[in-house]
């Protein structure tokens, strides 16, 4: 007897509420046999986790699951799976679509789905729902999701901006849905008058009317994304493609990120900034409120003089900032430890390679409207070692003032 086929599972995500439901209802309409599971976070409060299963023209089933270590996303994780099995064992079921809560971000469900799916389920897509007019707003929404009412967790202290950044950079396939005035975003000024968009333009067959400047600034954030408007027909297609989670996650992590390019349209700006000299770290650290306010968003890599080791990653959106230890550089590394990298890390070493300084670079991007990239660059390279310090030597960098100690290594 032949073994059924794994059940395709695509992921649908988004802050934007109104987009995502959009993208998920017109799945159900358009793909046969398909069924969307949905856990409502908002009532995480009270003790449990909403769960509703619906197709095209009903709701199939509906139910609780209590909370897991006061976790609401631990919940969605212990019950996601089972959930997802039950439809597969079903013989009308031929799409599952897991419409995600408005925080909770892609990668760590699609991961789940990938690792404990078994037999029984295939990750086949992961798409963000995106309304352009508020791509800008969230994404310089520096409040908390607490203050947005869209915390999943008490203890959650992510921002709007940073968690809509990594839901809008992780997935292959953005999906764009026009709808809402830019002054509906969180925090949004509501004594700032609605902007007045030009003459709708369109990106492509069937793509919604858009302000040329909320597509462009979109295209720069994650140029390598297909973008399908809601009413296409490549909808139905993009969501059984397939999904590799390891690519994605290598395509994010700060050792390898497939950081945008330069980039200058519509009054959008990316600029991109590569150095191999190491950084002062008390200039930088003073530096760090004017280059995470300079931009809409900005990410990178870089490395200190005092800690030459150390690949140090830079993550920043709506005036807030996230500097993290990325583990050693592979130059750092004894060579028989290279085996254990992983191909993509060793292929991104090699092209920042330099003769003296292996693979420690400066890269970053910032994107935003209005960037003054000449402001920009001064500051960045006002924060690089001097000439007279640079030949100092290494002995004497790691004596310089260890600017980043608490913010690297806090004490608890």
């Amino acid at each position: 007897m032949t073994a059924a086929a794994p059940l395709p599972v695509a992921v649908v995500a988004g802050l934007h509420g109104d987009a995502r439901r959009a993208v998920v209802d017109r799945l159900l309409a358009t793909v046969p046999g398909s069924v969307a599971l949905h856990h409502d976070l908002a009532s995480a409060a009270a003790g449990t986790v909403r769960r509703t299963v619906r197709d095209g023209r009903s709701v199939l089933d509906e139910g609780e699951t209590p909370l897991v270590n006061d976790c609401a996303c631990c919940a969605l994780r212990e019950d996601l799976v089972p959930e997802l099995t039950r439809l597969a064992s079903s013989d009308d079921c031929r799409l599952a679509v897991v419409e995600l809560w408005d925080s909770v971000e892609p990668q760590a469900m699609a991961e789940v789905v990938a690792a404990y799916g078994g037999d029984a389920l295939r990750l086949s897509a992961v798409l963000t729902a995106v309304d352009p007019a508020l791509v800008l707003p969230y994404l310089s929404c520096g409040d908390d999701l607490a203050e947005a009412g869209l915390a999943a967790a008490a203890s959650d202290q992510r921002t709007v901006a940073d968690t809509f950044a990594r839901q809008l950079e992780y997935p292959p396939v953005l999906v764009l849905v026009d709808g809402h005035p830019a002054d509906e975003a969180p925090g949004a000024d509501p004594g700032v008058p609605e902007r007045t968009a030009p003459d709708p333009v369109l990106d492509g067959a069937g793509t919604p009317p858009a302000d040329p400047a909320d597509l462009a600034l979109l295209v720069q954030l994650h140029p390598t994304a297909r973008r399908i408007a809601v009413e296409s027909d490549e909808l139905a297609a993009a969501a059984v493609t397939g999904f590799d989670v390891e690519a994605a996650a290598a395509r994010l992590h700060p050792a390898c990120a497939l950081l945008p390019q330069a980039a200058d349209d519509e009054g959008v700006t990316t600029v991109v900034w590569h150095r191999v000299r190491p950084f002062h770290p008390g200039r930088l650290y003073a530096a760090l409120e004017d280059l995470t306010c300079a931009a809409a968003r900005s990410r990178g890599r870089f490395w200190l003089a005092d800690r030459p080791d150390t690949l140090l990653s830079w993550d920043a959106a709506g005036g807030a900032l996230c500097v993290e230890s990325a583990g050693p550089w592979l130059a750092a590394l004894p060579d028989a430890a290279w085996e254990m990298v992983p191909p993509m890390r060793r292929v991104a070493a090699a092209l920042d390679w330099d003769a003296e300084h292996g693979d420690r670079t400066q890269h970053f991007t910032f994107t935003s409207p209005g960037l003054d990239r000449e402001g920009l660059l001064a500051l960045l390279e006002s924060c690089l070692l001097t000439d007279a310090e640079y030949a100092a030597g290494p002995d004497a960098w790691r004596g310089l003032p260890h600017a980043f100690d608490e913010l690297l290594d806090p004490v608890s």
